[in-house]
């Protein structure tokens, strides 16, 4: 099996090469625009003036970033940064905070650390911008877009071609259900009944986006939130290699996630819809990645498993599945992103990655 990744790795490289090359070519990025919408595993900097402890904008966060601390929650790329290069995109796509004017025509990130799906999710650590209020500010700039290109028609027929992902939900049960004290959705509901609310009210949200005229979208399934450092320490592992019932609720999602895909992609003819299994990539044999250090983050953290301020930390981070207390180092976005975009295992991603997803004709979308 380990074999078997391995080559599936080298395989993936020079398809990426390949389609890098050609992309070069073209002169252009594979999508006209990228719009991402998520939590701190995808926030560039959009939680940095809001009074939060979820922020990243000191060391030694962004330490292998070019410009250093930007808020995110990352040694250097977060996968949504890779996954816009391997796009074509000459930079990372910039935060909706700090982003105005005819940039927001190549897209906007509008994560935020510590959301959630539900609007309570995270409120114990400070503000935070929910998935409800990502889709009011995407709102705004699909308003922008369309005093841009003369109306709202051309902005929808601009946006149909752009790529859209969504990564919601580890924080409603990170920062939600299996915080007892803080909030009552543990009492209130088991796994399987809390997974259904959770699905009920994300497909209400990604209605909404697809009536702002997304059409090419990745819904991104949770991961083994049970395997993160932070929750080994602090709910203890029981003998097992992980916290089994923390990551027995997020697959009970991911089923449901799986589901609203087909769902999506039977009842909405016109558009495509897929699932990234970032539960199965995390599932294999870390040694297999190169990954020598898997129960401890990179960096020494504070008592919220966040990097603490100014320490240095490790010095051979390509070795470390973990950033921080939750996040992981850009070594392992760097697989996570691959593989995303050019599946390696045929359970990577369904029904299909984001680089056969990207290139469906707008006639296929519309």
């Amino acid at each position: 099996m380990a074999k078997a990744i391995a080559l599936g790795f080298i395989l993936i490289l020079v398809l990426v090469v390949s389609i890098s090359q050609s992309r070069l070519v073209n002169g252009a990025p594979q999508v006209p625009c990228f719009f991402i919408f998520g939590d701190s595993l995808a926030d560039n900097g959009n939680n940095n003036n809001l009074l939060s402890f979820a922020n990243a904008n000191y060391q030694p966060y962004g330490i292998d970033f070019p410009t250093g601390p930007t808020g995110r929650f990352c040694n250097g790329r977060t996968t949504v940064d890779i996954l816009a290069q391997l796009l074509g995109f000459e930079n990372p796509i910039p935060s909706f905070g700090a982003t105005r004017g005819p940039d927001i025509l190549k897209g906007l990130n509008y994560a935020s650390g510590s959301a959630g799906i539900r609007a309570e999710t995270g409120f114990q650590v400070g503000a935070r911008i929910s998935l409800d209020q990502q889709l009011q500010n995407h709102q705004v700039t699909v308003s922008r877009i369309a005093s841009t290109l003369g109306n709202n028609q051309s902005a929808l027929q601009y946006l149909n071609k752009c790529l859209y992902s969504v990564g919601m939900g580890s924080n409603d049960y990170i920062n939600n259900y299996f915080l007892p004290q803080y909030y009552d959705t543990s009492r209130i509901y088991n796994p399987e009944q809390y997974a259904t609310v959770l699905i009920d009210k994300y497909s209400c949200q990604i209605a909404s986006l697809y009536k702002n005229g997304a059409r090419k979208v990745a819904l991104i399934g949770l991961g083994p939130i049970g395997c993160t450092p932070n929750a080994m320490s602090t709910f203890g592992t029981k003998g097992s290699a992980c916290v089994n019932n923390m990551n027995s609720a997020v697959q009970l999602f991911n089923q449901k996630l799986l589901a609203l895909v087909n769902q999506l992609n039977t009842n909405l003819t016109d558009a495509k819809f897929i699932y990234v299994n970032s539960f199965g990539m995390a599932s294999g044999d870390p040694a297999a990645a190169g990954f020598k250090v898997v129960n401890v983050g990179c960096c020494q953290v504070n008592n919220l498993g966040q990097c603490a301020a100014g320490q240095t930390p490790c010095q051979n981070r390509s070795e470390y599945a973990f950033w921080d207390g939750f996040h992981p180092t850009e070594a392992l976005n760097q697989i996570t992103a691959r593989r995303t975009y050019i599946e390696v295992d045929p359970s990577d991603t369904y029904p299909s990655d984001i680089s056969h997803l990207v290139q469906l004709s707008l006639s296929s979308c519309m």
